[in-house]
């Protein structure tokens, strides 16, 4: 018999994987301990004029999707009407179909706004003003989304010359999600682009002339990330840096962009994993977590680059190896004792079972599943992509020590992407209870999959407990 599209057993093809979803996953609160969030946005409540500031507005998923339908730019980024934007990822829509964009517009419109109406040229208009009206209600705001889709926790992404003002409003106010600011030092490695790091290291604070000036700025940023609440850090590389130089030839490398000459690769990777060898003892010494986003290849179109800049849904798949430069800088930490709670994610699919394996040769008590091989990131967020990276993880890990889905997203309408995670984690074991793969034992299977979908992540990143309201 035919199913119907977003039905309420959406993607749950046995009544194994029915009753785990409903029964178990469903209710869960959300630990979204990876995002891009705004931090003032929650802080003030934020509200939106039109659907478009709301939904397009920062989403490079949408912005590739666009181009490739024949987009103009101008409808994209450009000065397009919000109106005329919307309208053209309307048209865009149904060109989507097995793209999971598809579905998690569609999950979005009817979780968000209550519309179940296909997305597409002729209901744009309707949508538009029907999304509009919605927008207009006292509860639909940052913190009413926050409170909307129950989420305990949420961890931003930040700077370390932030000051992290915002996370303390936010946290003051009656929000009851708390909000964790992330230690992200990537600008610290940017001794190939002296025009964007000497100004970021006059922002760092103090005279910094030496790299043990460097390293002491940024280690008091690291302790004040700690005093504020920081539980992470998080690193954007193309391959974990593993072979440091000495402290003398970092010396060298900051004296020469002092004077505005750029580092070579070889030396800006030297310099990044002497200060990755440093933060990764930090982080073990505060009881923190790392994670480490493996493989983007960024901004490989200059032209469009240049016209529109970083972070516009231009960076790709990278073709690097992986796993040696891991296992090297695993190891390194590894040999002080001093090898934190780690996070690897990969953006090449191809690396799946070499980077899972890695994370099982530094496993150690008494944290379970103290290395993770994290969820499918960015081009493996997808329903073919999550589906191996939990496959992968099973044969060659625990899965059931997964500390589950995050968001990665900017948008405070990304919420349900929780839920097409823990429909198909749902599917993918309940399908194996009925083939005879795992027992049918309810008490078993059900602590597994609540472990996966919230647990697993309350206790592993240590995060104060739910507020009892996000459970009511």
């Amino acid at each position: 018999m035919a199913r119907t599209y977003l039905d309420d057993d959406f993607l749950l093809f046995s009544e194994t994987a029915r009753k785990l979803f409903h029964d178990t996953a469903k209710n869960l609160p959300i630990i979204d301990y990876h995002t891009h969030l705004p931090p003032d946005e929650v802080a003030t409540n934020q509200r939106w004029e039109n659907i478009t500031d709301l939904w397009l507005g920062h989403d490079h998923y949408k912005w590739r999707a666009m181009r490739a339908n024949g987009i103009p730019e101008s409808h994209i980024t450009g000065n397009a009407s919000p109106k005329e934007k919307f309208r053209a990822w309307a048209e865009t829509i149904p060109n989507t179909l097995r793209n999971p964009l598809y579905d998690w517009t569609h999950l979005e419109l009817r979780r968000c706004f209550g519309i179940d109406t296909l997305l597409g040229p002729e209901t744009a208009d309707k949508i538009w003003e029907a999304c509009n009206d919605r927008l207009t209600d006292e509860d639909f705001s940052a913190q009413g989304l926050l409170r909307k889709f129950r989420v305990d926790a949420v961890g931003t992404t930040d700077d370390p010359t932030d000051s992290l003002s915002h996370h303390e409003t936010a946290n003051a106010s009656n929000c009851p999600t708390k909000i964790y600011p992330t230690f992200r030092p990537d600008k610290a490695f940017f001794v190939d682009r002296p025009t964007v790091l000497i100004p970021w290291l006059n922002q760092l604070g103090g005279n910094i002339i030496s790299f043990a000036d460097f390293l002491s700025a940024l280690r008091a940023r690291h302790d004040y990330f700690h005093d504020k609440g920081c539980r992470l850090t998080d690193h954007g590389m193309r391959y974990a840096l593993s072979k440091p130089c000495d402290e003398r030839k970092a010396d060298q490398i900051l004296a020469k962009v002092r004077e505005g000459q750029a580092a070579n690769q070889e030396e800006a990777d030297a310099f990044g994993a002497l200060i990755m060898y440093h933060v990764g003892q930090w982080v073990s010494e505060k009881d923190w977590t790392m994670q480490l986003h493996l493989g983007p290849k960024r901004n490989p179109n200059t032209r469009l680059f240049d016209k529109l800049g970083p972070d516009s849904g231009f960076d790709t798949i990278g073709d690097w190896p992986q796993g040696e430069a891991l296992l090297s800088f695993l190891d390194s930490l590894s040999k002080l004792n001093k090898l934190p709670k780690t996070i690897v994610y990969n953006l090449n699919p191809r690396d799946n079972a070499v980077l899972a394996a890695a994370c099982g040769s530094f496993q150690e008590a008494p944290i379970r599943g103290k290395i993770q091989f994290g969820s499918g990131w960015w081009f493996n967020d997808t329903l073919q992509g999550m589906e191996s990276q939990i496959n992968t993880l099973s044969a060659i890990g625990l899965l059931s020590h997964f500390v589950g889905m995050l968001t990665d997203s900017r948008s405070f309408l990304s919420f349900p992407r929780h839920e097409y995670f823990r429909r198909l984690l749902c599917n993918i074991v309940g399908q194996d209870v009925e083939d005879g793969k795992l027992p049918n034992d309810e008490r078993l299977i059900s602590k597994m999959i609540g472990n996966i979908c919230y647990h697993n992540a309350e206790s592993y990143f240590g995060l104060p407990h739910h507020s009892e309201d996000l459970l009511a």
